[in-house]
């Protein structure tokens, strides 16, 4: 349960471990939190406690990795990287918000941190512990089957209820005020009501940007991207239009670039948007966004959420940067834009992200002592990922979850590997992968299933046809593709491998 106190428990596992003469590891899934964790955990175990991550200059990594090295360390604190930390003795590693696919290194080498976490922590005979108010669907699975001891802390600090959630049905508010509404009249109420008690609100949009798309009226087309089989994204304070996969980027258009016609509409909002919304209707109140636009220098998070922790900004607008492991006890409304944003995309996990993002932004309620709300806008307030995150109730969403992964055979139901074969043409890619795959097919242990061109058909100027393994175990699945590999050598270099793939897109 959100809320429920697990860094206090990280807290009294890592004094204990330090008092036996052994050391911990605690990882977190943002760079942007481990000013706090460090914080919090000097403060209770003094200044023996080193930080590792990429944001580090290579002086400050080098200086931490030998300080470590050394044993003058008895705690690290990091992202994902720091599960390779040179500790010695290691007594305990904490993987907080193990669901968090920031765990997921998507470059080679690829790995997770929190299976290897687990495997180190096994090597070393260190207790590994997984925490997270939302967990994995991997995690859960492991924990009912018994290969995991399963821990529920099922109150919150001293008691104080969960935040009261409101589902608002955009269609009506669409019906009511036009398709651009991006407010619905509940949330604005409730803003209005929150910033004149001085308290403060969190808005989340997991869409960055002024617009998802610029539409063409005359043509009917939308501006892509030449290297990416996506449109390009408007920052509208910028003057640019943008991809968010290859960072491609012009100044904003003024015709269509297909039809040379002038009237160019935009279609959907991002966290821009909103921000500006909130700025024309609440004049003269503190806001602020969160994003990776808005926080590209280093410090740049830390500084903002700092500014926002001692209540200098009233409220926060920003993508899912907001909605994990922080502490504002001030805040008492969380307003979710657009709950349904994951859900469209062509991905097995797309109802697993919804929940685990919405339950864990409305955790952000109601932290203090005053009682917390959130709002949640929604065009398909049916659908179960959405009713159950809002009720903040991970075992019904696990079992409905699970029943829909058994029947189509998804993880954790089975294990997966997602091979990706690039080329400079779609029907060059498809034959690559064709002949992968009747390399594969026949062997004993596993399925194949493909070759069809990927979600994003182009990546980076490349196009892209993938095919699933999908069988009970993993070792059949990688040996088969080593040798088939092994066998045309010269795909190695445009064939992407992933075992237990978080996105399949």
């Amino acid at each position: 349960m959100t809320g429920s106190g697990k860094t206090e428990v990280y807290l009294r596992l890592a004094r204990d471990v330090c008092a036996s003469g052994r050391r911990a590891l605690v990882l977190v899934p943002e760079i942007a939190l481990t000013p706090a964790a460090v914080a919090t955990f000097r403060q209770a175990l003094g200044e023996r406690v080193a930080v590792q991550h990429s944001g580090l200059s290579n002086g400050e990594r080098h200086d931490q990795w030998h300080r470590i090295r050394r044993g003058e360390v008895d705690v690290v604190v990091g992202t994902r990287s720091a599960v390779f930390a040179p500790l010695a003795a290691l007594g305990l590693i904490v993987v907080d918000e193990e669901h968090d696919a920031s765990y997921k290194q998507d470059e080679s080498p690829r790995y997770h941190a929190r299976d290897v976490a687990v495997v180190r922590g096994r090597q070393a005979g260190a207790l590994v512990v997984l925490g997270s108010a939302t967990p994995s669907m991997e995690t859960y699975h492991n924990a009912r089957a018994g290969r995991y001891v399963h821990v529920v802390m099922a109150a919150r600090v001293h008691e104080r209820p969960l935040a009261a959630v409101r589902v608002v049905d955009m269609r009506s508010e669409a019906a009511a005020e036009g398709p651009d509404v991006v407010l619905s009249r509940a949330l604005r109420d409730a803003l209005a009501e929150t910033l004149a008690r001085g308290e403060q609100a969190l808005l989340l949009l997991n869409r960055r940007g002024f617009a998802s798309a610029l539409l063409c009226r005359e043509c009917g087309r939308t501006l892509e991207c030449p290297n990416c089989s996506v449109s390009l994204t408007l920052h509208r304070a910028a003057g640019r239009v943008c991809c968010h996969y290859c960072n491609y980027g012009v100044r904003r258009p003024r015709t269509c670039g297909h039809c040379a016609g002038p009237y160019l509409e935009t279609i959907g909002f991002g966290t821009e948007r909103v921000e500006e919304e909130v700025v024309e209707r609440y004049p003269g109140v503190s806001i602020a966004r969160l994003d990776r636009d808005t926080v590209r220098r280093r410090g740049a998070a830390a500084a903002l959420l700092d500014r926002f922790a001692r209540g200098d900004i009233h409220v926060l607008i920003g993508t899912q940067m907001i909605a994990k492991g922080h502490d504002f006890p001030n805040v008492t409304l969380v307003g979710v834009i657009s709950a349904d944003v994951g859900l469209t995309l062509a991905d097995f996990r797309a109802s697993e992200r919804t929940f685990q993002l919405l339950t864990q932004v409305a955790g952000r309620a109601g932290r203090g002592d005053r009682p917390g709300e959130a709002v949640v806008q929604s065009f398909y307030p049916e659908h179960y990922s959405v009713g159950y995150a809002c009720l903040q109730a991970y075992e019904p969403f696990f079992d409905a979850e699970i029943r829909y992964r058994r029947q189509l055979h998804y993880p954790p139901a089975v294990a997966m590997v997602n091979a990706v074969v690039r080329g400079r043409s779609l029907q060059g890619a498809m034959a690559d992968a064709g002949a992968l795959a009747s390399l594969l097919r026949g062997r004993p242990g596993f399925q194949v299933l493909g070759p069809a061109p990927a979600p994003m058909v182009r990546l980076r100027g490349q196009h892209r046809a993938q095919l699933f393994l999908k069988g009970a175990q993993r070792r059949p699945m990688r040996d088969a593709l080593l040798a088939a590999l092994g066998a045309r050598p010269e795909l190695r270099r445009r064939v992407t491998v992933d075992v237990d793939p978080l996105s399949v897109r």
